[in-house]
């Protein structure tokens, strides 16, 4: 077994509710990362991740806001819908997007795939940080675990 070399992620009211594409073919994520921590203190971001029409990462437009008990949710949500508008008129759609990791604030970002934690298990692409989407084999599946 081994790693994927495109997820699908299917269009969603939840975690997915923003991945499609561009009107100039890119693909498209936008979410809202996290640092776990105790209580109210990781941080929270907007991220932006960007692929061209073939799923090779492109770009990642990562905002930082801060412990999450002291963010302004108001801000946060303006700039989320701002990293939206910028993307012009967009089709929310099923992608297919490569594997991909980025720093930015010290921290790690991206669909990151690990192995199984034997050696007969599966891989696993897990969104981070706060690895609140994972996914797995069948990879074209577009289905994710939380």
């Amino acid at each position: 077994m081994s790693a994927p070399a495109l997820v699908a992620i299917d269009h969603d009211d939840y975690h997915a509710e923003h991945v499609g594409r561009t009107s100039d073919g890119r693909q498209f994520f936008l979410t809202t990362p996290f640092e776990p921590g105790l209580g109210q203190e990781g941080n929270e971001f907007v991220a932006l991740f960007l692929f061209d029409a073939a799923g090779n990462f492109l770009e990642a437009k990562i905002d930082e806001f801060g412990p999450r008990a002291s963010i302004d949710p108001e801000r946060r949500k303006a700039v989320y819908e701002q990293r939206l508008r910028e993307l012009g008129a967009v089709t929310f759609t099923r992608i297919e997007v490569a594997p991909f990791e980025v720093e930015k604030f010290g921290t790690t970002f991206g669909l990151i795939a690990r192995p199984g934690d034997d050696e007969d298990d599966s891989w696993w692409v897990e969104l981070h940080p706060g690895n609140y989407m994972a996914f797995t084999e069948p990879w074209d599946s577009g289905e994710y675990d939380t």
